[in-house]
């Protein structure tokens, strides 16, 4: 007489099985960055049950979601349409940076006063701070001649 043998199932709910539909739907889900814990609760499983039977898509769908994007801007950047796409592109993949060049043209006005009123002007900051300063020396507050205004 043969006993069969019978695989006993512990009690509780039964063992998830999967479908190709839940699988595309974790795919894009995941690859959206949507957080595992919301997209097992749309397919109706724990999380870590979504983590042992969607491993896979869990895994690939950032990186082909990324691949997907990138290649878009790079048809955008590439496309001479966008040219905010490019310059894009440029900064982040070709290291570009902008750099910023000041210039100054005409000059500021001071040279255009006559002497006589920038000596008197330089006197009278000579004064100012020396009474700030506390000394009597007025040569040692400010030089004679402040480089660039009086040639």
């Amino acid at each position: 007489m043969a006993i069969k043998e019978r695989r006993r199932r512990a009690a509780g709910r039964p063992e998830f099985e999967p479908t190709d539909e839940q699988r595309k739907v974790v795919r894009a889900m995941a690859g959206y960055g949507v957080p595992q814990a919301d997209i097992g609760k749309v397919i109706g499983c724990h999380a870590e049950t979504l983590r042992k039977h969607f491993r896979e898509e869990l895994d690939k769908a950032e990186i082909e979601a990324n691949s997907q994007v990138a290649q878009t801007a790079y048809q955008m950047a590439t496309s001479g349409r966008v040219p905010a796409a490019t310059f894009f592109w440029l900064k982040c993949r070709a290291g570009w940076k902008e750099t910023f060049v000041h210039e100054h043209g005409g000059h500021i006005g001071i040279t255009d006063a006559p002497t006589e009123d920038l000596e008197r002007e330089l006197a009278t900051l000579r004064a100012k701070q020396a009474a700030a300063a506390g000394t009597r020396d007025l040569a040692e507050t400010l030089p004679v001649k402040p480089p660039g205004i009086l040639h």
